[in-house]
């Protein structure tokens, strides 16, 4: 598999860590969470909790995730929501 990005997808992952968390709201930076390996539209915004965290965390146990009673295309369901706000609020194409 090829791991290399192009500039657009490199963009879009630099777009998706501003935003806040899409479980938990904490304000970005975020780390993009992969809904599955190499297709780079379909990031999740996590704060490194929400993401990586051995207890609350999706490569953990998720409790984070099972408070918030979401799955993961619940929260990139967010993210979108989100780029696509601010989309709209700057009228810049993406």
């Amino acid at each position: 598999m090829n791991n290399k990005l192009n500039a657009k997808e490199r963009l879009h992952l630099a777009r998706v860590k501003m935003l806040p968390c899409s479980v938990c709201d904490k304000s970005g930076p975020s780390e993009a969470h992969h809904y599955k390996q190499g297709l780079q539209y379909t990031c999740i915004a996590l704060c490194k909790d929400c993401h990586t965290n051995p207890t609350l965390g999706w490569h953990g146990q998720r409790r984070m995730w099972h408070i918030k009673k979401m799955d993961q295309i619940e929260a990139l369901n967010i993210t979108i929501m989100r780029l696509l706000s601010a989309r709209a609020e700057n009228n810049n194409a993406f």
